[in-house]
């Protein structure tokens, strides 16, 4: 195995789109590639996450559920971690903010427009 990217269920995913946008994301594909968009691949550095809104699912996979957010954090090792955390977190829902942990990381995590965790951290020497 060498990656992982998650496929993340949305409702709107053109709202997606532009908040992972405003965390430094870039879109680098899209079904279709024009008109109303059902999936996205967006990457920022080494990080790729793809959407796909619900519709796009019919009844194909009843396993997974139809509802925005749910027991999911997705935890994202960066760098400038306070950099980065002021340049977003007047535009953003934060629900903890910059700490350091008990395993010396510094972390902090905002919950995305679907209702998904996002914690970003950064082992700081």
């Amino acid at each position: 195995m060498e990656t992982v990217s998650p496929n993340i269920f949305v409702t709107d995913i053109k709202q997606t789109i532009d908040f992972y946008k405003q965390l430094g994301f870039n879109v680098v594909a899209t079904v279709p590639e024009q008109g109303d968009i059902v999936w996205a691949m967006m990457t920022c550095g080494n990080v790729t996450f793809m959407f796909q809104t619900f519709d796009s699912l019919g009844n194909d996979l009843p396993v997974i559920s139809r509802q925005n957010g749910g027991s999911l954090l997705l935890y994202i090792q960066t760098t400038e971690i306070r950099k980065f955390f002021d340049q977003i977190k007047d535009n953003v829902n934060v629900v903890k903010g910059l700490e350091k942990t008990f395993y010396g990381a510094t972390e902090f995590s905002i919950e995305d427009n679907n209702g998904y965790l996002l914690t970003f951290a950064e082992d700081e020497k």
